[in-house]
């Protein structure tokens, strides 16, 4: 039952994901974003679709080819919906355009008469308003999207970890006697295992050019961590013959990163890796022997994409050989978390190290994300804020820092740290700007005075607030902590801001 229902959620997320992919589509034809390469279309269509509007009508009309004085401005309407649809730019050149249509057409006696300019001056102030909200609709798109793909990233974050504690739950009992290392331990080691593999390629990488062989950089590998991975992958799933192969795009590169047990090799051509690219899902044999591709035999008996985020592919795992009673739904869909958390690692490990090293104690997970929120703020300028409260270090406050941590909201990152002189909680506000941080704050003051009758001043709590920079430094979050910890500051100190 618990497999029929992981498969129905499965095929609901797939529906979804086809269904936002299909609106994104759309509002891209409709309004599209305006890349180099957009660009060079939207002239492109700019100018083919005016000048053959433009010789319709002079084939329709030869002796009135810009519609003049037919009650309404006929050829306005093609301006205003480049206008619309590629911004005010596109609105000044189709207008230029038709423009230098009437020139033409006055030169050849197609349009006869003095030059309409109440025609030209009313029909470019509609096409420049129309362009104006067509560039401010344009740059609200853009913020919903980047705001919706932060929030697709921490979901599937989310999904991840949820699948990751209930099966923890269920396979504890079981596997506590036949393997010397839990769940959690395994995550952990592959945590660590990753780090530390990608801070060796960054020491490789920064390494002087007479260490390398013959004077040039070695190059770094293109999955950090890959056999440690294999290794604590096929410990947990049993695995006896697997490999894992980068992919470049949609592209599976042929040399592996990393294998387990001898003689797996890819095959490009296999029906169970092209369903797995194909769909981006683990893909693995029926019970009856067949594969799920109408019947084609496979040499697999599983293929497994590690995905990053939500959808970006930068691996698969072939699965060659595995114990039979390995072979079943739950093993299948441990190894396809793990192999999720293992991208996840890749992709954030170098900002979120960064971060680390500043701030030995910092959770990876304020640390991945404080990487996240910062690239969204250089990229389209959503702004993310660091809340800091620092309390005594007498039982009181303790009572009152406890209490904070238990009030936060679900969306929030919080780090509670109470080994130095002060008892901190630094809380990350994805997506919130100051004033949502006074609402945060005015909220936790108000359920202090409900519950010890105090606020900040009398308990004497210190408030400090940071904006997340665009650049990710981590250096402002410790001078954001060295302030909470220095304890000269007392009471209601106000919002302060790190340049």
């Amino acid at each position: 039952m618990t497999a029929i229902a992981m498969g129905d959620r499965r095929a609901a997320a797939g529906t979804t994901a086809a269904a936002r992919r299909a609106d994104d589509l759309g509002a891209a034809w409709l309004a599209p974003a305006m890349s180099p390469a957009n660009v060079r279309t939207a002239m492109l269509e700019l100018t083919v679709l005016m000048t053959a509007a433009m010789a319709l009508c002079y084939a329709a009309m030869p002796g009135n080819p810009l519609l003049l004085e037919l009650g309404f401005p006929w050829a306005w309407l093609l301006p205003l919906v480049l206008a619309l649809r590629y911004g005010t730019l596109a609105g000044i050149g189709a207008a230029l355009m038709l423009l230098g249509g009437w020139f033409l057409f006055h030169q050849i006696g197609a349009q006869p008469g003095a030059f309409p300019r109440p025609f030209f001056i009313g029909g470019t102030l509609l096409v420049l308003l129309a362009g104006q909200f067509g560039d401010v609709c344009a740059s609200r798109l853009a913020r919903q999207r980047s705001i919706h793909r932060y929030l697709d990233e921490r979901l599937a974050a989310l999904t991840k970890q949820h699948y990751l504690l209930r099966i923890s739950h269920a396979r504890l009992e079981s596997d506590l006697l036949a393997r010397p290392t839990t769940l959690r331990d395994t995550l952990a080691q592959l945590r660590a295992a990753t780090a530390g593999d990608a801070g060796a390629d960054d020491a490789r990488a920064q390494a002087p050019a007479g260490a390398a062989m013959r004077g040039k950089r070695l190059p770094a590998r293109p999955l950090a961590a890959a056999a440690p991975m294999m290794q604590l992958v096929a410990q947990a799933c049993q695995l006896e013959a697997a490999a894992l192969f980068p992919c470049d795009g949609d592209r599976v590169l042929p040399e592996a990163a990393a294998a387990a047990g001898p003689g797996c090799r890819l095959d490009a051509g296999d029906p169970l890796l092209r369903r797995c690219l194909q769909t981006r899902q683990l893909a693995h044999r029926r019970a009856d022997g067949g594969d799920g591709s109408d019947g084609v035999h496979s040499r697999y008996l599983a293929v497994a994409p590690v995905l990053s985020g939500s959808d970006r592919l930068i691996g698969v795992l072939v699965v060659e050989r595995m114990p039979f009673l390995a072979l079943h739904h739950d093993n299948l869909e441990l190894l396809l978390v793990l192999l999720g958390y293992y991208a996840d690692g890749v992709d954030h490990a170098s900002a979120a190290r960064a971060v680390e090293r500043v701030l030995p104690d910092c959770p990876p997970d304020f640390a991945i994300d404080y990487a996240r929120l910062a690239r969204l703020r250089r990229e389209v300028g959503i702004a993310s804020t660091v809340v800091a409260l620092a309390f005594g270090a007498d039982e009181h406050s303790a009572d009152w820092f406890e209490q904070a941590v238990r009030s936060g909201r679900a969306q929030d990152l919080a780090w509670a740290r109470a080994s130095g002189p002060q008892r901190v909680l630094m809380t990350l506000m994805p997506l919130a700007d100051t004033e949502a941080a006074s609402g945060y704050l005015l909220r936790i003051e108000r359920m202090l005075q409900a519950q010890f009758g105090i606020d900040f001043e009398q308990g004497r709590i210190g408030i400090h607030t940071l904006p997340v920079p665009a650049d990710g430094d981590p250096e402002p979050l410790r001078r954001l902590l060295q302030r909470c910890e220095g304890g000269a500051a007392r009471g209601m100190a106000g919002s302060r801001h790190d340049a």
